[in-house]
């Protein structure tokens, strides 16, 4: 064994199990191993660094940044927050935002804003709020989130668990339409589920839930922690159904790949359910935070980076589409959120991302069958193409091996 995934695995928890590789430098969509080998990072940190390793605009800024001013709390007022708050929410088309660092943080901030604008505002019965979370979910992990998910794993060992939640099959509205009651507060959603394996719901689905929940008085909040920052080839993927949620969850992407950065974003009459002391985070909003923030909202304007995910999304899908491959079941997503299912009969995800590994691509399974690709958005069609071949080699190497006839 490696000697640091050796000492990794001596001194730090077993809650993990990376692939293994040991990364030591990163730039745009590669990545090198401590060998010297380089790679094409399919994953891109599960979409953290849609605009690649180490910008250098957004290297260039957290560097004037923590030389100026890092981190005071929200105690104080700085001259930094404000500017991101504002591009954020003139982004989304919401009102005002809730700044965090990490994608559950976030999502934990919506669960509370839904809570209290149910009881302040819609007058639901004291702690009887509900909320409807779709099956295969991922939110994140806190003991609150787990709570709400369908993955026995999540959720074994980690109770008593968090009441409140409601879980209905992801894609069937009329599911959530049976599910709602007086005291449903909110529909928590993700437009495409990412951990459950790049599951694109039906067309319209997101369109008639948004008017389910305008039916009965509940709110839509959306979590686009993965799918948002022009991941999808919109700046959100609700826009793909013309959806304007009554609440947003952003994180991943939003910190540039340097640092976590996250908010929650709603209409003013959800937000303002919150008064001094009712919520906060000591590192949510700092000064670092938002320069980067605000420089990597820009940098995919200027960059045209949506239009580009959109562009090689499409590019990557029919490419994908085109292999012909007993060992694969489908091949689905958007954008630059795409995954290939690999039949379970033949050959794991993860024994596909390992012989991927070795011809210089790196991904990561979701649930042994799914192989994920989500690369930074810069990548280009060249790039692509070597992906391509690499999969198409492993593809063709283990049919080989399994004797399996095309």
């Amino acid at each position: 064994m490696h000697p640091i995934i050796e000492q990794e695995r001596t001194y730090g928890a077993h809650n993990y199990e990376p692939l293994p590789v040991v990364l030591t430098r990163g730039e745009g969509v590669y990545v090198w191993d401590d060998g010297g080998k380089q790679y094409i990072d399919m994953m891109s940190a599960y979409s953290a660094v849609s605009h690649g390793h180490c910008h250098p605009k957004l290297v260039n800024v957290l560097t004037e940044q923590a030389q100026t001013l890092a981190m005071v709390s929200r105690a104080f007022y700085t001259n930094k927050l404000s500017l991101f708050l504002k591009k954020i929410c003139e982004m989304t088309g919401q009102d005002k935002a809730l700044p965090m660092n990490t994608g559950a943080e976030a999502v934990e901030t919506a669960l509370k804003a839904a809570r209290k604008w149910a009881y302040t505002i819609k007058k639901v019965p004291h702690d009887k709020a509900e909320i409807i979370v779709c099956e295969g979910n991922f939110h994140g992990r806190t003991t609150t989130i787990v709570s709400m998910s369908s993955e026995a794993q999540y959720r074994t060992g980690f109770g008593p668990l968090t009441p409140g939640f409601k879980l209905v099959p992801y894609g069937d509205a009329a599911a959530l339409e049976k599910a709602i009651t007086p005291n449903t507060a909110a529909f928590l959603v993700e437009p495409i589920q990412g951990e459950a394996g790049i599951i694109v719901p039906p067309t319209g689905y997101l369109k008639k839930c948004a008017a389910l929940c305008r039916q009965h008085n509940v709110l839509l909040i959306c979590d686009e922690i993965q799918t948002g920052i022009g991941r999808t080839g919109r700046f959100l993927a609700a826009e793909h159904e013309g959806v304007k949620p009554d609440g947003v969850v952003l994180g991943k992407a939003l910190g540039g790949g340097l640092l976590p950065v996250s908010v929650f974003l709603s209409r003013q009459e959800v937000m303002d359910v919150f008064t001094p002391g009712d919520h906060g985070s000591t590192f949510g909003g700092n000064p670092l935070a938002a320069t980067v923030g605000l420089a990597a909202l820009q940098v995919l304007i200027d960059e045209n980076l949506i239009a580009r995910a959109a562009k090689m999304g499409e590019y990557m899908l029919h490419q994908l589409q085109k292999i012909k491959s007993p060992l694969i079941d489908d091949v689905r997503g958007k954008g630059l959120l795409l995954g290939i299912s690999i039949n379970p009969r033949y050959c794991s995800a993860r024994d596909i991302c390992l012989r991927l590994m070795k011809e210089g691509v790196l991904s990561k399974e979701t649930h042994q069958t799914v192989v994920r690709f989500a690369p930074p958005l810069i990548i280009t069609e060249e790039q692509i193409e070597q992906v391509i071949a690499a999969l198409r080699l492993v593809l063709e190497a283990v049919a080989v091996e399994m004797k399996i006839k095309a």
